[in-house]
């Protein structure tokens, strides 16, 4: 098993971070995968074309679900999901009208909005399981550390995907609450694929890791020691779908339809868990072992506002965001 999952480190390298300060582009790098039955559409003429840009990550496996399942059909929708390599692609592709909807980690739009970026989140994406040992997000230590708990782990060198942004943010949080510096970590930033060779060449001390890179980080022997999602803020929310303001209010019943086509595809992948991974090879290069070991988040179907006001909270005291924009700039309720 050991061995598969190691070899199967090459294939998740074409998994890419979760962020919306990402690099790449929709047409440079990303890969066009049209979803959506569009023959339906060209003889009926019911379907509105829609293209909606994701990132190749286990947390959007409920909408290609929902649109393998024909949930987007059934409300009226043609879909063309475009993958990118983040964010940073995704927001300006959804700001000029290229995209109807994107997706993004929460601080990004919390950062965004704060900027002056006319986007909101209209359907809730990802969130925490709540379960520190059993998250699909961990602080792994190398096998044999003397580090047992995150306080150990002040002072020393963490890996994150992106500096200045959600997982920096919860560990910084969680260092706090569990009476250390959070000022004393040295951040170290550092593609999720990069991370466990990383850690096993003693290059940091610990990585902030992701599925399916907890699970490959297990399998050569690292040690969770913290649950960064799970730990510092209740039903922490991770990510979200989000479109302008402007298609908001020229066409409420197209992001209305989106809406509820998600909510459906969250619901269907919450009740169906083996279905959801066993669309993860559809867009991602994973292989079945690491599939069948890594854990999901779970899929609600509302945003939770809480966490969401916990993360501007954050984002203005790490000095992320000048002030913390009004719950209804940031969510469609």
């Amino acid at each position: 098993m050991m061995r598969n999952l190691r070899a199967a480190a090459v294939g998740a390298a074409a998994l890419l971070a979760l962020t919306a300060c990402g690099s790449g582009s929709p047409t440079d790098g990303g890969t066009t995968a049209p979803a959506a039955d569009s023959e339906s559409a060209a003889s009926g003429g019911e379907l509105t074309p829609i293209e909606v840009g994701v990132i190749p990550i286990v947390d959007v496996a409920p909408i290609y679900l929902g649109v393998e399942e024909g949930i987007f059909e059934e409300h009226g929708l043609d879909v063309t999901l475009t993958l990118a390599q983040g964010g940073a692609a995704i927001v300006p592709a959804v700001q000029s009208g290229q995209m109807e909807f994107g997706f993004s980690n929460v601080t990004s739009l919390v950062i965004g909005r704060d900027a002056g970026l006319p986007l909101k989140i209209v359907a809730t994406g990802p969130q925490t399981t709540g379960e520190a040992d059993d998250d699909f997000a961990h602080i792994m230590v190398p096998e044999g550390s003397d580090a047992t708990s995150l306080a150990d782990l002040e002072g020393k060198r963490i890996a994150v995907n992106t500096l200045n942004n959600i997982n920096d943010s919860v560990i910084s949080e969680g260092m706090k609450q569990e009476g250390g510096d959070p000022k004393s970590i040295e951040y170290v930033e550092m593609p999720f694929p990069d991370m466990v060779a990383q850690l096993e060449a003693g290059n940091v001390d610990a990585i902030g890791a992701v599925e399916p890179f907890v699970t490959l980080a297990e399998a050569g022997g690292a040690e969770r020691v913290y649950g960064q999602y799970a730990e510092p803020v209740p039903d922490l929310s991770i990510a979200a779908y989000f479109t302008t303001d402007e298609m908001i209010e020229e066409d409420p019943e197209l992001v209305e339809a989106f809406t509820a086509a998600m909510k459906e595809s969250q619901q269907y992948a919450t009740d169906h868990p083996e279905e959801a991974k066993a669309v993860l090879p559809s867009y991602t290069s994973l292989e079945q072992d690491v599939i069948d070991e890594l854990t999901m988040p779970r899929f609600p179907q509302e945003h939770d506002v809480a966490s969401l006001e916990r993360v501007a909270e954050l984002s203005l005291e790490t000095g992320l965001i000048d002030e913390i924009p009004p719950t209804e700039d940031l969510i469609v309720q």
